[in-house]
C-alpha cells in the first residue's frame, strides 16, 4: 500500500511540479508568455474592485505574482510528493488564488468556445482542490487514530 500512495503523490504533484519546470523556463524580463494573459485579467479584477469599494487599488506586478505561483507550484509538489501536508496546504492556497482569475468563465457567455474551455479548467481546478482537501482529511484522521492506538491504560490486577 505505500508504494502506490507515494506513486499516487508523484503522479498527482507531477501536474504541478512539471507546470512550474515550464513556467520557470519561460519566465523572462516581461514575466513570460502567462503574463500576456494574466495583465488583462489583473486590470479587470482590479477595475471591478475599484467599483464596488469606491477606492482606487494600487498596481500590482504580475511578474510578482507568477514568481508566487512558480513557488507555489515547486515546493508545494515537492513537498507534497513527501507526503507532507503543508504541500498540501501550499497547492491549496495555489489553486484558491488562480483558479478564480485564470478560469473566468462567468465572463464570456455560455455560447462562446471560450466558456466550455474556462469552465472545464474550472472543474478540473475544482476537482483537485477537493483531492488536496481528501488528502488532507486523511493524513490528520490517520495521526489521530494513530494517537488513540498508542495511548495505553493502565492493567489493574
Amino acid at each position: 500500500m505505500g508504494f502506490f500512495s507515494f506513486l499516487g503523490r508523484v503522479l498527482f504533484a507531477s501536474l504541478f511540479i512539471l507546470s512550474a519546470w515550464q513556467m520557470f523556463n519561460e519566465f523572462d524580463a516581461n514575466g513570460g508568455p502567462i503574463a500576456k494573459e494574466l495583465t488583462p485579467k489583473f486590470t479587470a479584477v482590479k477595475t471591478n474592485l475599484s467599483s464596488k469599494l469606491g477606492i482606487g487599488l494600487p498596481d500590482f506586478d504580475v511578474r510578482q505574482f507568477i514568481a508566487t505561483i512558480i513557488i507555489l507550484k515547486g515546493v508545494g509538489g515537492l513537498l507534497f510528493v513527501f507526503g507532507s501536508t503543508l504541500g498540501a496546504y501550499l497547492l491549496l492556497v495555489l489553486l484558491a488564488m488562480t483558479t478564480p482569475l485564470l478560469s473566468d468563465f462567468y465572463n464570456h457567455k455560455p455560447s462562446k468556445p471560450e466558456y466550455t474551455i474556462l469552465l472545464n479548467d474550472f472543474l478540473q481546478s475544482i476537482a483537485l482542490f477537493g483531492a488536496l482537501l481528501f488528502f488532507i482529511g486523511m493524513k490528520t484522521s490517520i495521526s489521530r487514530r494513530q494517537i488513540r492506538k498508542n495511548t495505553h491504560k493502565a492493567k489493574t490486577v
